[in-house]
């Protein structure tokens, strides 16, 4: 018989949200019993909550408050984060003038497989995937930045896509 992965999201109080409270540290033991397939996320609705009406600094100011030290160590985020992961999931990005999107595929996806996300024809006609790191991006500022950096890319139909790769397909059909 084959197990499902599982992941138990813990509502905890927010005075409890850094390190848990009795019960969820019961269900942390439960969960590292079940193996590596098994994982906790603990989560604070009254948290998320609050954390709708700031905005970033005062984010990390009532979260330090806490006894948290990031945005990505904590409830939703790190649930969906949880969830990819267990999963087998991650993120690329395109972007074009007006837009910038994220894109959802499997962990091992080369370029073609990943074009192919956006549209089938991108995956049938693949020439090569201009590619740079969100980090580099965010770094310098702008793409031609990185490319005057070298941090662009020129990857081929057997590259396998990264998390956070920042992607321009140049395709033909």
């Amino acid at each position: 018989m084959t197990r499902k992965k599982m992941i138990y999201a813990a509502n905890v109080a927010d005075t409890d949200l850094a390190t848990g409270n009795e019960l969820s540290q019961k269900l942390k033991v439960f969960c590292d019993a079940q193996g590596e397939d098994t994982n906790m996320v603990l989560v604070s609705a009254q948290v998320e909550a609050e954390l709708v009406e700031l905005d970033n600094d005062e984010k990390l100011e009532f979260l330090e408050s806490l006894g948290i030290t990031s945005l990505d160590d904590c409830g939703l985020r790190a649930l969906v984060r949880e969830a990819y992961n267990i999963l087998s999931l991650q993120t690329y990005y395109t972007s074009g003038p007006t837009e910038t999107r994220a894109w959802t595929i499997g962990k091992g996806w080369k370029a073609p497989q990943a074009a192919g996300v956006i549209h089938n024809d991108f995956e049938k006609g693949f020439i090569r995937a201009e590619t740079m790191s969100y980090d580099d991006l965010v770094a310098t500022g702008s793409e031609a930045e990185c490319k005057a950096k070298g941090l662009l890319r020129s990857e081929g139909k057997e590259y396998e896509v990264q998390e956070g790769d920042v992607i321009l397909f140049r395709f033909n059909v």
